[in-house]
């Protein structure tokens, strides 16, 4: 079973380990939008992931500061959520922008970024940093063993193609178990694989179903040829 998760993109900031869970977060969840309720908040990231994050706090923060190294959008997150975004009037892009500092004690209380076409920089008072800058799966040792996608991420299942299990010369007459590999007998759960959820408790859930699979696989192989009739004379 595969479960050696991802590593999530981190900015050359100083600190930032520091304030990680308290005032630094990866997702957005109704925890932290709780946490952050009626405060202002900065998302980083210009994927579908950061859009919906800062669709999702627009409801229960007082203002959402997007900020994105590109001109714009257009070239990374659905035409959806760009709409939902400017639509929100609680939620400004920064463009061209990044963060440059991050201060405090216990926990986040000041921000620093700078907008890289003017050269202007600003500082706020804001304790709250949602980093939707993507994650790195760690499946380098996998390359040419089981199918990967664009991204790193291990193909499961039915997201495996006929080209996949072609080029991995898939040996079963049955297809891929729900979370097994290109490789027979081997599954992938958790941030790893591709198309999880990105959360502790699916992580959790798909390796408990994976070892009902795995029990079935090696019921498949301990089961005996059935014995062949023989002509007696």
């Amino acid at each position: 079973m595969i479960a050696t998760g991802a590593q999530y993109r981190e900015l050359a900031l100083d600190n930032l380990s520091r304030f990680v869970g308290v005032g630094v977060y990866y997702a957005a969840t109704y925890l932290e939008a709780k946490l952050c309720a009626d405060q202002e908040v900065v998302i980083v990231g210009g994927g579908n992931s950061a859009g919906q994050a800062a669709v999702f706090l627009a409801a229960a923060c007082r203002h959402v500061h997007l900020m994105v190294r590109a001109d714009g959008l257009a070239d990374s997150m659905s035409r959806y959520l760009i709409r939902r975004i400017e639509e929100s009037p609680n939620i400004t892009l920064h463009t061209r922008t990044e963060l440059t500092a991050l201060e405090g004690s216990d926990r986040l209380e000041r921000i620093s970024w700078r907008c890289n076409l003017s050269g202007a920089s600003d500082t706020r008072d804001i304790g709250h940093v949602f980093l939707m800058t993507g994650a790195v799966p760690n499946t380098k040792w996998l390359i040419d063993c089981v199918a990967l996608d664009d991204k790193g991420f291990v193909r499961t299942g039915s997201d495996l193609s006929t080209a996949d299990l072609t080029r991995a010369r898939w040996p079963l007459q049955r297809t891929p178990h729900l979370l097994e590999t290109s490789l027979p007998g081997v599954f992938a759960v958790g941030d790893v694989r591709s198309g999880s959820t990105k959360r502790i408790a699916s992580a959790v859930g798909e390796g408990s179903i994976s070892v009902q699979f795995v029990h079935k696989v090696l019921r498949e192989i301990a089961v005996p040829s059935e014995p062949k009739a023989v002509a007696v004379a």
